[in-house]
């Protein structure tokens, strides 16, 4: 009984390896029935067109490398705005923020006490010179009367020395009033240099402090010069050794004896739209960044700038040497290695690892891998699916925005474009693919 039971298992085990064998065999049938189809109906199997792709010949030109650095816009000229003398606000001369002349009036401080010193001062100054007349006179009847021995030695002495004495009191009255009329200036506190001046940090009203030996005068408001601007910036060390190697070979004039070119772009600008040159090279680097400072002029008609704001600095870095450009929508990554596909015989795809540099111009240099006359696949590159792959190339100019004709739809492969429209050979409706399906052989 057990045999039997044993014996009817090993049965339907053969009869499903069978079953499952004979469908292996006709699911691979039919894939054979449609190909033979549609070479029936289209003569072969149908091939997709090459991909179309724009191709143009690498860049050849003499280029010079520029190095970026951050920076930050100040004024060429700033001045703290304090009077020399003390007393009250007055009046506020000028709009705050607004641009200032030099020798515009800003304050005015309370004149009346100046004005009364300016007097006084004036008035010992006639004294003094009234006491000088008399001395002048009494010392020239002292020469004659010393002459017929009317007076005596001592008493012509005297008379001399009043004289003299006199005479250094008009100078003293003399300076006295210089002093008074120059405080009397002071009053009126005038823009040192032409620029911008900033918010007035005293209402009229106010007394204010000033002198020569007051140490902490009252700040009244700030005057920036605006025409050029100072741009600062710090370099690290390496690039500092690497600008004095070129200076030394000859390459690269050194900054410190030679206006080299600088552009500038702001933090809202594209580029670096604007263009300076280099004016200062500090003379040690700091040892807690290990940076110099170094500082460039750019010129500000326009009142672009202003001081305080963000700048990016391009400084050239290098002479100026003979570079392969390409544009950087063709170069490709794989893990470390860069390459690029260009245009070989019979229009195929051939891969170049390349080496790239930095973007000169908007275009990429390319140290290694390419040479002058290479045609290298520009847009559609992601078309390509490996090396020796067949493409359709149009050539442009590098740099140049990919064709009208590219940013249409692909196009069709060969016998699709009717492939929904087209009758079966049998006039029956049905996809021809079926209809031989249905006929073939090895079902």
């Amino acid at each position: 009984m057990g045999a039997n039971v044993a014996l009817a298992r090993r049965s339907n085990a053969t009869v499903g390896l069978t079953v499952l064998l004979l469908g292996v065999l006709v699911a691979g049938c039919k894939p054979q029935g449609t190909a033979q189809a549609q070479g029936a109906e289209g003569g072969g199997a149908p091939q997709m067109p090459p991909p179309a792709v724009s191709a143009a010949e690498v860049l050849s030109k003499e280029v010079a490398e520029w190095d970026e650095f951050p920076g930050r816009l100040e004024a060429v000229d700033s001045v703290n705005i304090q009077p020399r003398v003390a007393g009250y606000i007055e009046s506020v001369n000028y709009k705050e923020g607004a641009e200032v002349k030099k020798g515009d009036v800003l304050f005015v401080i309370d004149q009346r006490p100046f004005k009364a010193e300016l007097a006084r001062a004036e008035a010992e100054l006639a004294r003094a010179r009234a006491q000088a007349q008399l001395a002048d006179a009494q010392a020239v009847r002292a020469r004659r009367l010393l002459a017929t021995n009317m007076i005596s030695q001592d008493e012509a002495d005297e008379r001399y020395a009043a004289q003299t004495q006199a005479a250094a009191d008009i100078r003293s009255a003399e300076a006295n009033v210089a002093v008074a009329r120059l405080d009397m200036e002071y009053t009126v506190i005038r823009s040192p240099i032409n620029g911008r001046a900033g918010r007035a940090m005293v209402t009229p009203g106010n007394l204010v402090s000033g002198g020569e030996m007051v140490p902490n005068a009252t700040l009244l408001t700030t005057v920036v010069s605006l025409d050029p601007m100072y741009v600062y910036f710090d370099a690290d060390e390496q690039t500092y050794l690497r600008y004095g190697a070129m200076a030394r070979r000859g390459e690269r004039p050194s900054s410190r004896e030679v206006a080299n070119p600088v552009q500038i772009g702001l933090a809202n600008e594209e580029g670096f739209p604007h263009e300076g040159h280099m004016d200062f090279v500090d003379n040690a680097l700091d040892p807690a960044t290990g940076t110099i400072r170094a500082r460039a002029v750019v010129d500000n008609k326009d009142r672009i700038f202003t001081p305080g704001l963000f700048a990016r600095v391009r400084v050239l870095g290098s002479g100026k040497f003979q570079a392969i450009l390409i544009d950087d929508k063709a170069i490709l990554t794989d893990q470390d290695r860069k390459y690029v596909y260009v245009l070989g015989p019979n229009n195929v795809a051939e891969r170049r690892d390349i080496k790239p540099g930095r973007i000169v111009d908007g275009l990429r240099i390319v140290t290694e891998g390419l040479s002058a006359g290479d045609r290298v696949i520009v847009h559609g590159v992601q078309k390509v699916f490996f090396p020796g792959m067949p493409v359709a190339p149009q050539m442009i100019n590098m740099g140049d925005p990919p064709p009208a004709a590219m940013s249409g739809p692909p196009p069709a492969a060969a016998g699709e474009e009717n492939k929904d429209s087209a009758p079966a050979p049998g006039g029956t409706g049905e996809p021809a693919g079926e209809g031989a399906n249905a006929a073939g052989p090895g079902a």
